[in-house]
């Protein structure tokens, strides 16, 4: 059985609910929309293009990914207690190419990104690149997210969680 390409609207969707899991902390069903050769990349210049040429503020695949989502949880992560809160404020996003007979899609979407613990709130502001596959079951996968910070190049403190 065929699977019909996804809609624009539906590839958009796919992002809103993306964001939406990160704002509730539900890292287990974040990770679950990435793909198995997934990517989540924050370039450290703006038009960077190579992630392993060239130092960047994060490039984590699945394995890495797994490993931040289990130190958040963690007993002895003291910079966790209380624990970080994030939201997303975006812009609807573009459907920027799809290409239906391979099954690959890429939304733009600029935002708005808050990180907050305790009395510290950090804001963020940039663009994310998503590279979304379709899969063989019809799910739509994150086969990489790219996100793009305004000040990608400035000094930062500890960014706990995922934009």
């Amino acid at each position: 059985m065929n699977t019909p390409p996804p809609t624009d609207q539906q590839l958009i969707d796919f992002v809103l609910d993306e964001a939406q899991l990160l704002d509730e902390l539900r890292f287990d069903d974040w990770l679950a929309l990435f793909s198995d050769d997934g990517r989540y990349w924050m370039p450290l210049a703006h038009g960077q293009t190579d992630p392993r040429l060239h130092a960047s503020l994060l490039y984590e695949d699945r394995l890495l990914l797994q490993v931040r989502i289990k130190r958040l949880r963690g007993a002895r992560t003291f910079s966790q207690q209380p624990a970080s809160r994030c939201h997303h404020l975006l812009q609807t996003p573009r459907v920027a190419a799809r290409d239906d007979a391979a099954g690959v899609y890429a939304c733009r979407t600029a935002f708005h990104y808050i990180e907050t613990r305790q009395d510290e709130q950090t804001l963020y502001a940039g663009w994310a690149r998503h590279e979304l596959v379709l899969q063989g079951d019809g799910a739509l996968r994150i086969r990489l997210k790219r996100v793009d910070l305004v000040n990608c190049d400035a000094a930062f403190g500890n960014m706990q969680l995922f934009m």
